[in-house]
């Protein structure tokens, strides 16, 4: 009888044991669910801000979807501008959204509202969910993505596409410098509505990665006009004065193109030498991480395989 027994006590403690260890895992893995913070503190430019941890209904009112959606956050209502992007196919069944709908916005039931610092109703935005608003060109085009990370709880997500983009740029750019020359020039001009307009080196279109990150030269003209403020709106009969030895020119088909036909414009040595890059305005808008890659490789087309 004893012999049955021994065996059978040892199993049953081998059982309990096993129970006991179970549960425990189960209480530890319970707790570890529990210990993990719902919200986080983002200190934005007007102060903290309570935000999810875990963002998964994100509204963006204005000029950041792109930076958004490189993170893998899910975004349930966008602005027009962005909207409008060929190049953001993940935006296709999101709802398109303005700071002054207020009823559509509190039907997506965001946890996250993000947008410009110029952005309507943001004490009513407030109370349908945290708001973060951002001046647009306070922060550098690579600090803005960090800052977007940072209130998405993607720190250091941002940071290693920070750091990645930045390398490759600057390869990028010896290989253009090494093929066109140091000295040689590239103005980046855009037409909207009747008006054609010239950049400097932050204001999107491809202009960071061109002179910040690749060191290619401005204009003097260009320099002078639209370093500090961003653009300077020209004539088309003075565009070759602004014009580099190569044009970007971001192009809105359905603005005035007309001086594309003139002889002044065919006479800019660009566009005698072949070297006018032209490329959808819509696409190169903004200067979000989605964006600036597509930029940097139809910059790298454009320049190395002419």
């Amino acid at each position: 009888m004893k012999k049955l027994l021994m065996p059978f006590l040892l199993m049953l403690v081998l059982v309990i044991s096993a129970c006991g260890a179970e549960e425990k895992k189960e209480s530890s893995s319970g707790k570890k669910e529990e210990d993990k913070p719902q919200t986080i503190t983002y200190e934005s430019e007007n102060g903290p801000v309570e935000v999810p941890a875990n963002p998964e209904r994100v509204i963006v009112l204005s000029s950041f979807a792109g930076n958004v959606m490189a993170l893998d956050v899910p975004i349930v209502g966008v602005d027009s501008w962005s909207k409008k992007n060929p190049r953001f196919e993940k935006l296709k069944g999101v709802e398109e959204v303005t700071d002054e709908n207020l009823e559509k916005i509190i039907e997506l039931n965001p946890d996250l509202i993000i947008g410009l610092s110029n952005i309507k109703n943001v004490d009513k935005l407030k109370e349908i969910a945290p708001t973060v608003s951002y001046t647009y060109g306070k922060l550098g085009y690579l600090e803005q993505h960090l800052e977007i990370g940072k209130v998405l709880n993607k720190e250091n997500e941002a940071k290693k596409w920070i750091d990645n983009f930045k390398a490759e740029s600057k390869a990028a750019g010896k290989e253009i410098k090494a093929k066109i020359g140091d000295d040689a020039t590239v103005s980046v001009i855009e037409n909207f509505d009747k008006e054609l307009y010239v950049f400097g080196d932050n204001w999107a279109r491809g202009t960071e990665i061109l002179y910040q990150e690749m060191g290619l030269n401005m204009p003097e003209k260009v320099k002078e006009a639209a370093l500090k403020p961003g653009y300077y709106a020209i004539s088309p009969e003075v565009l070759s004065e602004y014009a580099g030895d190569y044009v970007v020119f971001s192009k809105n088909a359905e603005g005035d193109t007309s001086f594309q036909q003139t002889e002044t414009y065919k006479n800019i040595p660009a566009v005698k030498n072949n070297r006018v890059f032209e490329v959808n305005a819509k696409e190169f808008y903004f200067n979000d991480p989605l964006t600036l890659e597509y930029q940097l490789e139809f910059f790298k087309k454009s320049f190395l395989e002419q």
